[in-house]
C-alpha cells in the first residue's frame, strides 16, 4: 500500500512566525511581569493572548498531516491573538498619552535591522525588550507583534494556495487508494 497520504508535519520551530511569536510571548511575560500590576485581568489577558499566538501556531502544524482546515483555522487564531495583544499594547501607550512609534522613528528603524538577522533571539531584542523605559519596551514588543503577524498572513495565504492545489487529507487518501489499486491491477 502506499503510504504517502499522510504528509511530513510539525515542522514548526522552523517557521519564522513561531520563532518571533515566541520571542512575543517571552517579551510579553517579562512586560507584564515588570509593567503590569499581576494581580490585573490586563495581565493575564496579555500573557493568555500572547501564549495563544505561539501555541496556536504549534498546534496548527501538528495537525497539518490529517487537517489542512484546522492548520488554517489555528493560524489564523494565532494571528488573531497577536492582534489582539498588539490592542493591549497599544492601549497601554494611549493609556500614558503617547503614540507609537511612527515608521521613520530612529528607533523603529534599528528594530527592523535587528528582524532582518537570520535567526534573531530574544537575546536578539532584549535592550530594547527590557528597557527600563515602559514605552521602548511596548514599542519593541509592538514592532516584534507586526513582524510575526505579518509573518502568519503569508502564512495562511501559502496555506490556502497549497489547500487549492493539493487538497486536503481525504483527496490525499484516495489518490492513494488509486495509485495502489493501480499499480495492483485492480
Amino acid at each position: 500500500m502506499n503510504a504517502g497520504f499522510i504528509p511530513k508535519h510539525g515542522g514548526y520551530k522552523k517557521l519564522l512566525s513561531y520563532q518571533k511569536s515566541e520571542i512575543v510571548y517571552d517579551a510579553t511575560v517579562y512586560f507584564c511581569d515588570r509593567f503590569i500590576d499581576k494581580r490585573s485581568r490586563t495581565h493575564d489577558q496579555m500573557v493568555q493572548a500572547a501564549r495563544s499566538g505561539k501555541q496556536n501556531i504549534i498546534e496548527g502544524s501538528m495537525a497539518s498531516a490529517t487537517s489542512k482546515e484546522t492548520e488554517i483555522t489555528l493560524t489564523n487564531v494565532a494571528r488573531a491573538s497577536l492582534e489582539e495583544l498588539l490592542g493591549d499594547y497599544r492601549d497601554f501607550l494611549r493609556g500614558r498619552g503617547v503614540q507609537e512609534w511612527p515608521k521613520d522613528h530612529v528607533y523603529a528603524r534599528r528594530l527592523r535591522a535587528l528582524n532582518k538577522i537570520p535567526d534573531a533571539t530574544y537575546a536578539t531584542f532584549k535592550k530594547g525588550i527590557e528597557n527600563p523605559d515602559p514605552v521602548i519596551s511596548a514599542n519593541v514588543i509592538i514592532g516584534l507583534i507586526r513582524v510575526a503577524s505579518y509573518l502568519l498572513d503569508r502564512q495562511i495565504r501559502h496555506l490556502e494556495r497549497a489547500f487549492v492545489k493539493e487538497g486536503g487529507l481525504r483527496e490525499r487518501m484516495t489518490r492513494a487508494r488509486l495509485e495502489e489499486r493501480r499499480k495492483s491491477g485492480s
